[in-house]
Order: structure tokens, then C-alpha cells, then sequence
């Protein structure tokens, strides 16, 4: 079983970190949400997008198209939904059309204009 270890450290500044030495994209899994099936960690992802220059791939908490629509608008690059699909809360043929539907979008708010740094 992961995710046994806490850390003090401020998800911003470990991020931020990582993004100086050339780190373009993070998973970033929201651990009291990873595989419960209880909607992914918005307020979470819209910090980290409005604080970073990252691209972020969404996991843990995923159920449904809406969310992954919900997460595109915030600007996340991607999102995994393993569990979604496995528990079949998303059919892979309404996964097809919602990427066939998305593919030449961009990410929410990411391409319009540069985010501000703290």
C-alpha cells in the first residue's frame, strides 16, 4: 500500500521546485481522494495551475465526463481514471467521444494567458 509517508512541505514550493530545474509535467493525486470516486480536487488544480507554469495531469477522484470537462476548463493537460473506468462510472465509448469531441481544444484558461507566480 503507498502513500504511507506525510510531508511538511508546501505542494506550491515542491512543484515550483522541481519546475526551476525543467520539469514541464506533474501527476499531481490528491491521496483523500485516490480511488474513492468522489470528485477530483478542484480548488487543489486551480491553485497549483494559477501558481505554476506546469502542466498538470489531474488524478484521484474522477467519476464521470463532467469531471473530466470540469478539469479541462481549469487548464489541466490531462487526467488518469483508471478506477472510473474500471468501476464503469466512464464507458470507454463516452470516453472515445468526449476525446474525439475535445481533441483539438486547448486546456481551459492555460493558453490564454501567462499565469502569475507568487
Amino acid at each position: 500500500n503507498g502513500w504511507q509517508q506525510q510531508s511538511e512541505e508546501d505542494v506550491i514550493d515542491f512543484i515550483t521546485a522541481y519546475e526551476k530545474e525543467g520539469v514541464r509535467y506533474v501527476i499531481c493525486t490528491d491521496i483523500a481522494r485516490d480511488g474513492m470516486l468522489e470528485g477530483p480536487s478542484t480548488d487543489l488544480y486551480r491553485e497549483i495551475i494559477a501558481r505554476t507554469n506546469i502542466q498538470l495531469i489531474a488524478s484521484g477522484g474522477i467519476t464521470s465526463i463532467d469531471d473530466l470537462l470540469t478539469l479541462q476548463e481549469l487548464g489541466c493537460e490531462g487526467a488518469i481514471i483508471g478506477k472510473a473506468i474500471y468501476e464503469g462510472k466512464i464507458r470507454l465509448d463516452e470516453l472515445g467521444e468526449f476525446l474525439n469531441r475535445t481533441r483539438n481544444q486547448e486546456p481551459g484558461a492555460r493558453k490564454q494567458e501567462p499565469r502569475a507566480r507568487n
